[in-house]
């Protein structure tokens, strides 16, 4: 763990039920870097993880950063009292969005198992960026290996398909914010759980993939 302090937090008033992952979306680790480091900014979170691994330590977990801004998961808006937030160091997609490489994704895993460890946090809290503010954010966006991270016991996934049935139930039961442009929800639920049908609208295998994730959830 690398320490680069930032002044950009305050106190929490609610306990940790929520881990948001993010991309930076910066040329480079050291420019995103600074910015969550900036007074200026007033953006921060608590961990960056560089592309060769190496994990950079900025907010300490029970203070609260500000990474999620408006937001909204499951019936609880304004997360960042409520949440972990770690920056993955990608361009994204308006620098040159790109896979994430095995070290990063390694380092990733380690450092979320650690806080799951120490948090409250079921598997179905563990979210994108882009799930908790579909109409604003596409990070870490659909290149992103959710399926690798819950296979090591964190966050949910399913390669299931069930009948389909009422699509906006399930996504909202999920805990996507329907009140929001239904184009931008349905785009959010795929770049995590179904990213090979990105951009096609609600299509059979898309209602399908939300009636199975649903059925998982609510198990949860």
């Amino acid at each position: 763990m690398i320490l680069r302090p930032s002044p950009n937090f305050d106190e929490r008033g609610e306990t940790v039920s929520v881990l948001v992952l993010h991309y930076t979306g910066m040329p480079t680790a050291q420019s995103a870097i600074e910015l969550l480091c900036s007074p200026a900014s007033k953006v921060s979170s608590h961990y960056v993880v560089d592309e060769d691994g190496a994990v950079y330590g900025l907010v300490p977990e029970e203070k609260r950063a500000w990474h999620a801004g408006i937001s909204y998961w499951r019936g609880q808006r304004l997360l960042n009292g409520a949440s972990v937030g770690i920056e993955i160091v990608n361009p994204g997609h308006e620098w040159g969005y790109r896979p994430f490489p095995g070290a990063q994704m390694a380092a990733v895993r380690e450092l979320c198992l650690g806080i799951l460890a120490r948090h409250p946090i079921p598997p179905r809290n563990v979210v994108a960026h882009s799930d908790i503010a579909p109409n604003r954010k596409q990070d870490p966006g659909e290149l992103f290996d959710w399926q690798g991270l819950a296979r090591a016991g964190i966050g949910v996934w399913t390669d299931d398909f069930a009948p389909p049935g009422d699509w906006r139930a399930d996504l909202a039961a999920i805990g996507y914010d329907l009140s929001l442009p239904e184009d931008d929800v349905i785009r959010a639920f795929q770049r995590h759980f179904l990213p090979e049908a990105l951009g096609q609208g609600m299509t059979g295998q898309t209602a399908a993939r939300a009636a199975a994730l649903r059925a998982l959830v609510d198990r949860d």
